[in-house]
């Protein structure tokens, strides 16, 4: 499918629409997504001619700033409407500060399990944009021990836990045990075993979102459509991203099997994709939507966060969705049976409005004001 590169910054969020109005009950868990991990202060360059060249000084044409690390999931979650609650460690400093603001007021994110760590500096990525690549350079200490997971985790429709090969987090299980749906990813293993026993936590999750590259090792196979059905051996829903190529799902409760293809983009920085296509996963299946529309989903809101530079910054919320949706729909040459995936969101994004897309968002910078 063909699509409008947004590269101009959109304006916040408004949370117009709720994917699960329809399911809500008085005594539903007080929140939707519990998340946890370490917040990072990101510094974007944009507009580089070229790599920094070593002894001279680069100019660039546009600077942002904004949380990072599991901020990222965390707000690409509450702009698709979900309750959200994060328990993070946050740095004792001016970074500190802005990062909580611009998570609490600025997102609606609950950071009632979060707490500021006396003493303790923030982590901070800086994080350089040019010819379709980036730099990264990052500088940070590791957070106090027990920090920043609290012992009992808030009850939660669905929680989202980034594994760690050989270790054991004890809220995973905690939370599971009470009902919570766990959504997993993992990272790289640096150990290189690649060993699923080493994912102790797996058993207590609903759903396992590797990349292809890590689902293939995980499993010991060489095509990443047969290393999501291997996965789906170990836990309820396996969901292996690939890439361009889109995404291939495989429930082993049903045999149910789903794959969506990418969206063509002009992607401008990929930082925070990954966050934003499990938020986008997420949020369908709280919603109860067919499998398809899950993965057609998640790779939609993925693919319009590229086209913007930075982690959090770049998270579509609901009017950037359907301001898409109008858009493609109004372009002719359009293939109707790419149309026909992109369905289900005429009963979803809000009404037309008066502004124009691509949507513009103020860059945060610190010490100025949000303006639209």
């Amino acid at each position: 499918m063909k699509a409008s590169n947004a590269i101009a910054r959109k304006a916040p969020p408004h949370r117009q629409v709720d994917p699960l109005a329809d399911l809500r009950q008085p005594d539903d868990p007080p929140w939707d997504v519990y998340l946890t991990g370490t917040v990072f202060l990101d510094i974007i360059f944009t507009g580089l001619e070229s790599a920094p060249v070593r002894g001279t000084e680069s100019w660039a044409r546009g600077m942002g700033s904004s949380p990072g690390g599991v901020a990222n999931m965390a707000t690409a979650l509450a702009r698709l409407g979900m309750r959200t609650s994060l328990a993070a460690a946050f740095g004792d400093d001016h970074y500190g500060e802005y990062c909580w603001d611009a998570l609490e007021t600025g997102e609606g994110i609950d950071l009632t399990p979060s707490r500021t760590v006396p003493g303790w500096h923030s982590p901070v990525t800086v994080s350089m944009a040019y010819d379709d690549e980036r730099t990264m350079v990052s500088h940070g200490h590791e957070p106090p021990p027990e920090e920043p997971a609290p012992d009992r985790p808030p009850h939660a429709r669905a929680a989202v836990a980034a594994l760690t090969p050989g270790r054991r987090d004890p809220w995973i299980e905690q939370a599971g045990r009470k009902g919570t749906r766990i959504f997993a990813d993992v990272g790289w293993d640096d150990t290189g075993a690649w060993d699923l026993a080493g994912l102790a936590d797996l058993e207590f999750c609903e759903a396992f979102l590797p990349n292809a590259q890590e689902a293939m090792r995980y499993t010991g196979t060489d095509c990443p459509r047969r290393a999501a059905h291997a996965l789906a051996r170990y836990v309820p829903l396996a969901v292996v991203t690939l890439g361009a190529e889109g995404a291939y799902a495989v429930d082993g409760r049903t045999g149910e099997t789903a794959e969506v293809p990418a969206i063509a983009v002009e992607a401008l920085d990929p930082t925070g994709a990954g966050d934003v296509f499990v938020a986008g996963f997420v949020a369908g299946t709280l919603a109860d939507w067919p499998l398809a529309d899950r993965l057609a989903f998640a790779g939609l809101t993925a693919a319009l966060s590229v086209q913007e530079f930075g982690g959090s910054l770049s998270a579509p919320g609901w009017s950037e969705i359907g301001a898409w949706w109008r858009k493609v729909q109004s372009l002719p040459g359009q293939d109707p049976a790419a149309l026909k995936r992109y369905a289900f969101l005429d009963g979803l994004v809000p009404g037309e409005c008066a502004r124009p897309w691509p949507l513009r968002r103020a860059v945060p910078t610190i010490g100025f004001g949000r303006t639209v």
